[in-house]
């Protein structure tokens, strides 16, 4: 798969020999280019068919540590410490990232500097050391965000966190990529020696390759990969996670505001003509970061309760962190996902409410026609700004591959927003967004007497700072008496240490 930027730009000569040891060339169809002669650089994104969901039984955590003991570690050439001293004259790096079905190598350099970064790179991902002290630094710090980071410093990000845990509990996604506490500390050399040999193999991965890079450099690319050996891990079913009413976790915490998250799974995945009717209603009820977001307008703008509100159709990580979606987050089953930033505790019940009021009235009202011609408007501009780098478009061309996209899904993107029409969009609103089955979560002190509210679903009014204008009080007054019905079975209390512990 290529996608086009003008001819090749052959250009360099690679003084390093190529240290391949024989072997098959990874096929040509395992290979996603996007050249661009006129970037100075050239980006790796090497995907692995692998992440969480292969984790196997008591090992929670295996395929995001077996990562980092690739790209955060010592190689069979070179100590930890010394590839970092080779890198930095180089002004380059390499990472990687292992979501839950994705696990992607990546690196970037400047094209002059290809001779002495490559074999830095290719030996991360061939000759890998797998030293022990390498494996307890990385164990302390996955250990150091499970019980510290993820609880205590993000409510946003814990609440997240655990609404993905609930929603597919049971399930190979039941588990966050960085795992367990139990499950990290379980795992050995031996465990992340046995599942690199399995999953690591020349027919599991793919190769993006994008910048000014030269057929030579592609071609050493596969054969130096195709070293790897042969194999292809048997596929994890795509998971099967229905809810069953409203289901509440409660997160007890001493915290200064009150962080919500609530959603429930979908079945549409990017690339079919409904999905870009639903991305349109997503966009007008909650577009990340999008201030003019209904969501937004209702809760923050009008009201002044948070720093925002957004909506997902799409798993969306680190959204504290990011202006735009990620890549290579792909998964093939996934969430309908509201996210209330944090609010005043006094407030948590009203947001709650008027949160699930406006979500209600979106799928049983749907979208009106000017809402309809203004979003999918903004979308055809917007969507321009999703890859504005060369390794960004590298990394949504592996996303179409996954989601098995002929062409490219940005450039759908664009030309549905002037063919979809407001009658499709409001089909795949009924047809995939409803209001009775959601799972929220909700990271609070006090947690018991928020237990008690819900339960008893009692008005919540609500007051302000500043005075509101009439129609707003009067709004408040339905928001308020908003039914949240929920059965005490479907209610979980539990104390914010006891979470992502096994």
């Amino acid at each position: 798969m290529k996608i086009a930027s003008g001819l090749l730009f052959c250009c360099l000569l690679i003084a390093h020999p190529s240290r391949s040891l024989g072997g098959d060339m990874v096929p040509e169809e395992n290979i996603v280019e996007v050249p661009v002669p006129n970037d100075p650089t050239v980006s790796f994104r090497i995907w692995f068919a692998v992440g969480s969901q292969n984790d196997p039984d008591g090992k929670s955590g295996l395929a995001n540590i077996t990562t980092s003991m690739l790209t955060q570690a010592a190689t069979q050439e070179n100590t930890y410490e010394e590839i970092l001293e080779k890198l930095f004259p180089l002004a380059a790096g390499y990472g990687g990232s292992s979501t839950v079905e994705m696990t992607v190598l990546s690196g970037r350099t400047h094209r002059d500097n290809l001779g002495e970064y490559y074999p830095l790179f290719l030996d991360a991902i061939l000759r890998p050391a797998f030293k022990e002290e390498d494996l307890e630094r990385i164990r302390s710090e996955v250990l150091n965000f499970l019980e510290n980071t993820l609880r205590y410093s993000s409510d946003e990000e814990l609440g997240k966190a655990v609404l993905y845990n609930d929603i597919f509990a049971g399930t190979p996604y039941g588990h966050i990529p960085a795992g367990t506490v139990e499950g990290v500390k379980s795992i050995t050399i031996e465990d992340v020696k046995r599942f690199y040999g399995k999953h690591y193999t020349r027919e599991n991965l793919i190769i993006g390759i994008a910048g000014s890079y030269d057929g030579e450099t592609l071609g050493r690319l596969r054969g130096d990969l195709g070293t790897l050996p042969e194999g292809k891990p048997a596929r994890v079913p795509v998971p099967s996670a229905a809810l069953d009413g409203l289901t509440v976790t409660v997160v007890e915490k001493e915290a200064p505001a009150t962080a919500m998250s609530m959603g429930f799974p979908i079945e549409i995945l990017r690339g079919s003509r409904e999905w870009y009717a639903l991305a349109i209603a997503n966009s007008w009820f909650g577009e990340h970061r999008n201030q003019s977001s209904h969501l937004f307008q209702v809760i923050r703008e009008v009201r002044g309760l948070n720093y925002g509100d957004y909506s997902y159709i799409e798993h969306f990580p680190g959204g504290g962190g990011r202006m735009r979606p990620p890549q290579n987050v792909c998964r093939r089953q996934q969430i309908f996902e509201v996210w209330i930033r944090p609010v005043p505790n006094e407030a948590r019940h009203f947001a709650l409410r008027a949160a699930l009021r406006e979500y209600t009235r979106l799928v049983e009202n749907g979208m009106t026609r000017e809402d309809f011609e203004l979003t999918k408007s903004f979308l055809k501009k917007y969507v321009l700004h999703y890859a504005t780098t060369t390794m960004e478009r590298l990394g949504y061309a592996l996303d179409d591959r996954f989601y098995g996209i002929d062409g490219s899904h940005l450039e759908l993107f664009r030309e549905m927003m002037d063919d979809i029409t407001l009658e499709e969009v409001n089909a795949a609103v009924r047809k995939h967004l409803q209001v009775g089955n959601m799972h929220i979560v909700v990271v609070t002190p006090n947690a018991e007497s928020f237990r008690e509210a819900l339960l008893r679903d009692s008005p919540s009014p609500i007051s302000y700072a500043t005075p509101k204008p009439a129609s707003v009080l009067k709004e408040d007054e339905e928001i308020q008496m908003f039914p949240v019905k929920v059965r005490p079975r479907d209610i979980r209390v539990v104390g914010v240490e006891d979470i992502f512990v096994k």
